[in-house]
């Protein structure tokens, strides 16, 4: 089912799992956090999200009500994005989730993963101005 034809139905969940549809949606929210970040230091915490998928993620947040986009007319161009109080309200069931997998993974499955980029801030790696 395609998110336009999960919106025509009037169910939260329907809803909110349209608006969180894609894998990468979550990992933005988990890593802008409470703060303010630009789309380069975005790009350089989730470094295996191409910059054309986290730009329409970004994009289809802000549609939804999940992001706010900040413009700023400098030179050169500097672009914020950071959580609505309705993307903030996000990180407690997001948490959550993270519990629950950690609880019930199977022993040996995807132990070798890495999600060390969702919880702690990369450190002398410069952002890429866009």
């Amino acid at each position: 089912m395609k998110k336009n034809e999960l919106m025509q139905y009037s169910c939260p969940l329907g809803k909110a799992m349209a608006a969180l549809g894609s894998k990468w949606k979550p990992i933005i929210v988990l890593v802008i956090k409470d703060r303010r970040l630009r789309f380069g230091e975005l790009a350089v915490r989730i470094n295996v999200i191409s910059r054309k998928v986290l730009t329409d993620q970004l994009r289809e947040m802000e549609t939804d009500g999940l992001v706010i986009r900040e413009e700023f007319k400098e030179l050169p161009p500097r672009v914020e994005y950071s959580l609505t109080e309705k993307g903030l309200a996000l990180l407690p069931i997001l948490y959550l989730l993270e519990e629950w997998e950690a609880k019930y993974q199977v022993k040996g499955q995807h132990e070798d993963k890495d999600c060390a980029f969702l919880n702690e801030d990369v450190k002398n790696n410069k952002a890429v101005n866009v």
